[in-house]
């Protein structure tokens, strides 16, 4: 897997947890301290964030970080 794979499995993860959550991109960047077109970014796969971003938020969105980090090849 190269790093745009990593990047687009992952902001792929984090658009279904913040759906999952009820959460507009709006919403959980504020909750973040972001702007919206971070998270934006994120989920499209043209940002990274570091492992601590990433722990944070996990924890805003109240779930376990390996939901953000297990990427399924099918």
């Amino acid at each position: 897997m190269d790093k745009k794979s990593l990047l687009k499995k992952f902001g792929k993860n984090v658009k279904i947890e913040r759906i999952k959550k009820d959460l507009t991109q709006e919403k959980l960047a504020e909750i973040m301290n972001v702007s919206q077109n971070y998270i934006a970014n994120i989920e499209c796969g043209k940002a990274n964030m570091s492992l601590g971003k990433i722990l944070e938020l996990a924890n805003f969105m109240g779930i376990d970080i390996s939901k953000l980090l297990i990427f399924d090849d099918k």
